[in-house]
């Protein structure tokens, strides 16, 4: 999550973009009483992501009703990555570490328990669908600290 926080969204390669402009696009819909699905469905379909939308508006009520906190999103306008878009960015990003049991634990802490596996299931098809339409997001290089010689 921390290679993300804070990081300015123009940093990010397309699909970390794509997802964030999603999160907060979704937001607005939703706060502006829209449908969701039809204010995001014609991005999806430009970038081939279509077979997306479902999941993505799944995981996004998901957290909406389900998550143990308040989730928080930047304005569209913003160019930086808020905490809970990193959080997603990064679950997005952990479905290619090979370790599903790491990501579920990190859920426990973000959703309700009856809601972890539904979630793991939206989680899955959108990086599935997002890897086929070749934007899946790639964690960003961070600079890497060592202490030089004495």
């Amino acid at each position: 999550m921390y290679e993300f926080l804070d990081r300015p969204v123009t940093g990010l390669d397309h699909g970390g973009r794509f997802m964030v402009w999603s999160m907060r696009s979704w937001v607005k819909a939703m706060g502006e009483r829209q449908c969701p699905g039809t204010a995001l469905g014609s991005a999806f379909a430009r970038w081939n992501m279509i077979a997306g939308l479902q999941p993505f508006l799944r995981m996004m009520s998901l957290f909406n009703r389900n998550g143990l906190e308040t989730f928080q999103f930047c304005a569209l306008a913003c160019n930086h990555v808020s905490e809970h878009e990193a959080i997603i960015l990064s679950l997005v990003c952990s479905l290619r570490d090979g370790r599903p049991d790491m990501l579920r634990d990190t859920l426990t802490l973000l959703i309700e328990e009856d809601s972890i596996g539904d979630l793991l299931e939206a989680l899955s098809a959108l990086g599935r669908i997002m890897d086929e339409a070749t934007i899946f997001p790639v964690r960003p290089v961070t600079a890497n600290c060592q202490n030089p010689p004495l």
